[in-house]
């Protein structure tokens, strides 16, 4: 038996974009489903990084006092080790935002504290391992979504369906909606090592190859850039691995000494985007529009910004009727130019990022700009920040 619910906005993806726009439409009084695959957030080896930016619009949202109550930590400039040597890559101390700061939180607290936001208005729901399979089409529009849950079948029908579902989308394929790109240079080995009672390391180290290593107080969860196609989960690459960040962080050589291949977790890194975001009746946002690299950590600030514009130009639409193809493309158009100019910028960094270069080898040219100027550190944290284009949603509905 299936069961059947209505809907004005249906968002596959329980995501930062997708939970961060059900809650700006939410305040406009639309009626939002939003459908999620997994029964819970906690997932490792996901982006942590709320940006100053990404802060605004929680303090806009009246979230920002409760998200400071959650486990964090601040960074003020991103910093850089070079084989010992420290070096500052952004500066985020000069934005123009309330918090002056990128802010590391585990992405299942985050969602959390969205998803209970959200989950205070009467009309939002939020199905739970509930994986979508198939378009409702009235036509040639897209009119809702058929997914399978704990109980069985439920379709959702909807005057807008949003894809939030990440790089992977199925529906997206559905829709007829494929995406195109260049290929990456870079994959991403992420994993976990012991952590001992004061231990520390750089946020990121460099030299041959890349290292960040994120804080998670009792372990650190590492991601590894490398070479693409480097990976395929031998002995041998795992030897060459070890080898790698043994070179980079000698500090970092006994803890990942007891790794094996199993506890490595592959990142295939895409640079792509959909030419038409959008078909009638269904819109993609955040990684379904455009895939990013972890180069700069902005996927999640991208993919939030998006959210919010779709908001701000789509709820009053749905407040009085059915969005248009020409309202859809209006969200599109917003994006499209800080998406471009974002990738381009990405596609550029991977040279220097997985670079095999000697100790007493010069500095790139990037590095050197940035160590002898260092007011352009300005410059890159308000692109990483801020963003190429800042979203804020509007303060009065």
């Amino acid at each position: 038996m299936t069961t059947e619910l209505e809907t004005d906005c249906a968002i596959v993806g329980g995501g930062p974009a997708g939970l961060m726009l059900a809650l700006a439409l939410l305040r406009q009084g639309i009626r939002v489903i939003v459908i999620e695959k997994h029964a819970d957030f906690l997932r490792d080896f996901r982006g942590d990084t709320i940006h100053p930016s990404t802060q605004d619009l929680l303090a806009d949202l009246g979230l920002l006092d409760e998200f400071l109550t959650r486990p964090h930590d601040d960074m003020p400039r991103v910093t850089f080790s070079w084989y010992g040597n420290e070096l500052t890559l952004a500066d985020f101390t000069h934005l123009p935002t309330r918090r002056k700061v990128m802010t590391f939180m585990p992405q299942w607290d985050f969602l959390d504290l969205i998803a209970e936001a959200a989950a205070q208005h009467p009309r939002f729901t939020l199905l739970r391992s509930t994986r979508v399979g198939e378009l409702i089409r009235d036509g040639d529009r897209v009119a809702g979504v058929v997914g399978t849950g704990p109980d069985g079948e439920v379709a959702v029908r909807a005057r807008l369906v949003v894809d939030a579902s990440g790089r992977d989308s199925d529906i997206r394929a559905a829709a007829g909606l494929i995406p195109t790109g260049v290929a990456s240079a870079m994959d991403v080995l992420w994993f976990r090592i012991a952590k001992t009672s004061g231990e520390r390391y750089p946020f990121i180290q460099a030299g041959s190859g890349l290292i960040i290593t994120i804080d998670r107080g009792d372990f650190f969860q590492i991601a590894h850039v490398i070479p693409a196609g480097a990976w395929h989960g031998s002995d041998a690459d795992l030897a060459v691995m070890k080898d790698r960040i043994a070179r980079i962080s000698p500090g970092m050589a006994d803890a990942v000494s007891a790794l094996a291949a199993s506890d490595v977790h592959l990142l295939r890194v895409r640079l792509e985007r959909l030419r038409s975001w959008f078909v009638d009746g269904m819109l993609c946002i955040g990684d379904s529009a455009h895939a990013m690299s972890p180069a700069g950590g902005v996927g999640i600030n991208i993919a939030i910004q998006d959210a919010v514009a779709a908001a701000r130009i789509l709820g009053p639409v749905l407040r009085d009727g059915i969005p248009t193809t020409a309202d859809l493309r209006r969200v599109q158009r917003r994006r499209t130019w800080p998406t471009w100019i974002t990738q381009f910028v990405q596609r550029r960094m991977q040279g220097p990022l997985i670079a095999e270069r000697a100790a007493e080898a010069p500095l790139p040219f990037p590095l050197r700009m940035l160590r002898d100027h260092p007011r352009l550190t300005h410059v890159t944290g308000r692109f990483v920040g801020i963003g190429a284009r800042s979203e804020r949603l509007q303060l009065d509905q």
